[in-house]
């Protein structure tokens, strides 16, 4: 068992544990709360197969760069509405 780094008795009854099926839990097993271990390896194992860099992506970074029509207007009306109507982070902060 993995032991919570509080010392309240309530996070030690809720902290996370794995199994030997490869879940991790924390409380009560439910449905929807397992995490499968083998999954994110296939998901590494597959992100370690892509390049860094692929060519065809910077290829197409450059003709869009270079293309005096991109963005076209309604994509930057669009990206422009999205920032005005985006909420203000700064009036959150103390």
């Amino acid at each position: 068992m993995i032991h919570s780094a509080s010392s309240s008795s309530a996070s030690r009854s809720n902290a996370a544990s794995a199994t030997a099926a490869g879940t991790v839990s924390k409380g009560p097993l439910k449905a929807g709360d397992q995490v499968h271990i083998d999954k994110a390896a296939l998901l590494r194992a597959g992100l370690q197969q892509v390049p860094e860099i692929r060519p065809e992506v910077v290829d197409r970074a450059r003709a869009l760069a270079a293309d005096p029509a991109y963005p076209s207007a309604g994509i930057i009306a669009k990206i422009s509405a999205a920032i005005v109507n985006s909420p203000d982070l700064t009036e959150d902060q103390p």
